[in-house]
């Protein structure tokens, strides 16, 4: 399942993604424990410092944001943790958040009566340059990617 690449539609095939361009200036790397939703802000926290320099830190909320969703999603949903990765390359940011349960996401419209719940991947998909899947013998990495505005 891929996204919008490089912020040009809906991309064509394919569960996986290469990172973004340009070589990496920084990189987050935190494994978190099953239904430890406390790790949500300190995740966010810790990306937070890591695009304190980033060229694209203008869109450092929207990555947030999105981390916010991908890992409670992860947190919620399966019952092995996860693994939470970002990468900070020049131009692109490239967050993958990892778990152990096999099954595909996949973002609908959320029902009404669920208030905020069932909306992350919507914010996912319309929020980021680029999205996907990718399947792992032991559970999937769902990522996104944003790229540095032009000025």
């Amino acid at each position: 399942m891929s996204g919008r690449q490089g912020g040009a539609g809906a991309g064509a095939g394919g569960y996986g993604g290469d990172p973004g361009a340009g070589e990496a200036t920084g990189r987050l790397r935190r494994r978190l424990g099953c239904a430890d939703l406390r790790a949500v802000p300190e995740v966010r926290q810790v990306l937070r410092e890591l695009l304190h320099h980033w060229h694209g830190s203008d869109r450092a909320h929207v990555a947030e944001l999105l981390t916010s969703e991908l890992v409670t999603n992860a947190l919620i949903h399966t019952d092995h943790g996860a693994v939470v990765t970002a990468t900070v390359a020049s131009t692109t940011l490239r967050v993958e958040v990892r778990d152990f349960m096999a099954g595909l996401p996949m973002p609908s419209l959320p029902e009404v009566h669920l208030g905020t719940h069932g909306r992350g991947l919507m914010l996912v998909q319309s929020l980021a340059d680029a999205w996907g899947v990718r399947t792992h013998s032991m559970g999937k990495v769902v990522w996104f990617e944003l790229h540095e505005r032009p000025a």
